[in-house]
């Protein structure tokens, strides 16, 4: 058995200095394996190189993220957004493109989705036409898809169902557990807890209330912390098995047990 963390961001400027370190600390709390999730054409060369140095320890995931997928049109439009980044900013072309050309090389596509948070409405079409392209070559390469969505979470399950994805986590999913609850009814659709879910309480009750079999690890680290005033990182997944092993009444073990074949179930081998 191993811990897993399905959405991490260990290119993010907050890791990447502490790589070693970070991947040291996730083996000793006994993860078996961190999908690192690209946000965007030169991201997720820095996930494909991380990958191929990791020693098995860190799968790719490749992807284009929501609020990335029209940065251009909210930039000529002067709708604010602060990045991580201040590289260039690629147009959605070339973000598809590089998912298209290595998509062979992923582990899964992601992450990818729709964001009505920071995105205008008047870019949702495009947005949503973007992210159709994504899902479509998903699909098409028998790819798991991780999906971002920031209050359009309704409609990025409409445009899921109509397509037929059926290979699907929802990473840290932000609205009402209802909605959650009827996600978890779907084949193959699974949503990831984050570390911090001790102290949000949808992600408590999502623990509580959702089928365990359609549960999954996650950090979003460096985001999220378990502790506030700290970066997160993979090893902090051991704070939601803890979690889950208070309000399930059993044994550590037994929870890990449980979210493993969950895993395995969306991306075709144990974690």
């Amino acid at each position: 058995m191993a811990l897993f963390d399905v959405h991490a961001h260990l290119t993010s400027p907050r890791l990447a200095p502490d790589e070693a370190a970070i991947l040291d600390r996730a083996r000793r709390a006994g993860v078996g394996t961190i999908i690192s999730n690209g946000l965007n054409p030169a991201d997720n060369q820095a996930v494909l190189e991380l990958s191929r140095r990791s020693g098995g320890l860190v799968e790719p995931a490749f992807g284009l993220y929501p609020v990335d997928a029209v940065l251009p049109e909210m930039k000529a439009m002067g709708v604010p957004y602060p990045r991580d980044d201040e590289g260039a900013i690629p147009t959605a072309e070339e973000g598809v493109a590089w998912v298209r050309d290595h998509v062979d090389e992923a582990f899964a596509v992601g992450e990818i989705g729709l964001d009505g948070h920071w995105v205008p409405e008047a870019l949702w079409e495009r947005q949503e036409q973007v992210f159709r392209e994504l899902v479509a070559l998903a699909m098409e390469a028998d790819k798991p898809i991780i999906v971002h969505t920031r209050r359009r979470e309704r409609r990025t399950l409409e445009i899921l169902q109509e397509m037929g994805a059926n290979r699907v986590d929802w990473h840290c999913f932000g609205s009402r557990v209802k909605l959650a609850r009827q996600i978890a009814q779907l084949d193959g659709h699974y949503l990831s807890i984050p570390a911090n879910v001790a102290r949000v309480e949808s992600f408590a009750r999502m623990i509580e209330t959702l089928p365990r079999d359609r549960l999954l690890l996650e950090t979003d680290c460096p985001y999220l912390s378990p502790e506030p005033g700290r970066a997160s990182e993979p090893a902090d997944a051991a704070h939601t098995v803890r979690f889950a092993a208070q309000a399930w009444g059993c044994g550590e073990d037994e929870v890990v047990a449980r979210l493993d074949d969950n895993f395995a179930a969306l991306f075709g081998r144990p974690p």
